[in-house]
């Protein structure tokens, strides 16, 4: 508990006001003012898209335990010694075909960067300068380790951790707190915190999602015959082992579906990014669409409800391999609808989710 009466005070960086601890000594240094910090997680990105940064990411990326549960006396070999002298290449290749050459970062940092500065502006108007909103890379850089400090150097004596996922799997809500959890163990004084659910069945989401296929339907010259609901895959043995993102998926369709007010025949769910030998979660994406094309569906819509912001898995595979998979089936028009991003729609969601979840805690 700080004294915001005492002497010797000068304003903080944020606005607020730097005090001396209540009782404190004359000679004691200032401390900030008490904030709750915000802290936004998405997957992560490479530094750029040469080979040694590529690789760097790829390696922490596919050593998470979590991504690839395999045995590591089985994995790492094969990671070390065979993944990680091509891969590298191939996926530089991929990222330099959608990098922001302008900004020299990848366009899921120029995003989350975007998302981090609206949403502050959305929570400023509630909470002032109580609030410090911040955002972390799963994997890459920033890292978690690195904001919660930064957080913490600003006085955030409480944290909300909310990892960008709407639809909640191991492999991804649940390996960013591990990230965050094990960052909290570097600290001598640790904050109070707090972890925002999955928000698949959220009102606004949906709505916000919504509204961005009406927006690109009605912008097309024909509509689709069909809307995808393209999601990232996992193996098809999570779901058995207790993973309900696959159930999480097929309900994100279905609300989406409602609120559309449409029918099953305009709209079907399916999984992309499949990697290594095993099952994934079925209908394949590359593989659907270029089905619909031969059955009739020449125009084709492609949402990827799993993803906050665009990425290589939407911005490369959605919209070239994919589309290219569609196109050669006799596919005639292809229409990918972006990510919800910055949306005005998708930031107020999100606001009211934080905002939720900060009850009690700025009062």
């Amino acid at each position: 508990m700080f004294d915001s009466n005492q002497d010797g005070r000068k304003p903080a960086a944020s606005g607020l006001t730097e005090t001396r601890p209540l009782h404190g000594p004359d000679d004691h240094p200032l401390v900030p003012p008490a904030r709750v910090g915000v802290l936004l997680a998405n997957l992560g990105t490479p530094d750029g898209y040469d080979y040694w940064s590529m690789r760097r990411y790829l390696n922490e990326f596919l050593s998470d335990k979590r991504v690839i549960d395999y045995s590591p006396w089985v994995w790492q070999p094969l990671l070390q010694l065979v993944v990680l002298t091509k891969r590298p290449f191939a996926s530089g290749e991929n990222y330099r075909s959608i990098w922001n050459h302008e900004a020299d970062e990848s366009p899921l940092m120029t995003i989350t960067k975007s998302q981090t500065a609206k949403l502050a502006a959305e929570l400023k108007a509630t909470y002032g300068d109580r609030v410090v909103v911040d955002f972390c890379m799963r994997y890459g850089n920033p890292s978690t380790r690195a904001r919660v400090r930064s957080l913490l150097e600003k006085g955030c004596q409480k944290i909300l951790f909310f990892p960008l996922y709407p639809q909640y799997s191991g492999t991804t809500s649940a390996t960013a707190c591990d990230s965050f959890f094990k960052a909290l163990m570097d600290e001598k004084w640790q904050p109070d915190v707090r972890t925002v659910s999955t928000y698949f069945d959220d009102p606004l989401y949906i709505s916000a999602l919504a509204a961005s296929v009406e927006r690109a339907y009605a912008a097309a010259e024909h509509e689709p015959d069909i809307l995808v609901c393209s999601y990232h895959g996992v193996p098809q043995r999570y779901l058995t082992e207790g993973d309900p993102y696959h159930c999480h998926c097929l309900k994100t369709t279905r609300l989406l579906k409602e609120r559309l007010g449409w029918d099953d025949s305009r709209i079907t769910t399916t999984f992309q990014s499949r990697f290594g030998p095993e099952e994934w979660l079925q209908p394949y994406t590359v593989e659907e669409v270029a089905r619909l094309a031969q059955a009739g569906k020449k125009r084709i819509a492609v949402i990827a409800p799993a993803f906050s912001a665009d990425c290589i898995e939407t911005l490369e595979e959605i919209n070239e391999e994919i589309c290219e998979s569609f196109e050669e089936a006799g596919g005639e028009k292809f229409t990918y609808i972006p990510c919800l991003n910055d949306d005005d729609a998708h930031i107020r969601a999100l606001g009211e989710i934080v905002k939720s979840n900060l009850r009690g805690w700025t009062d």
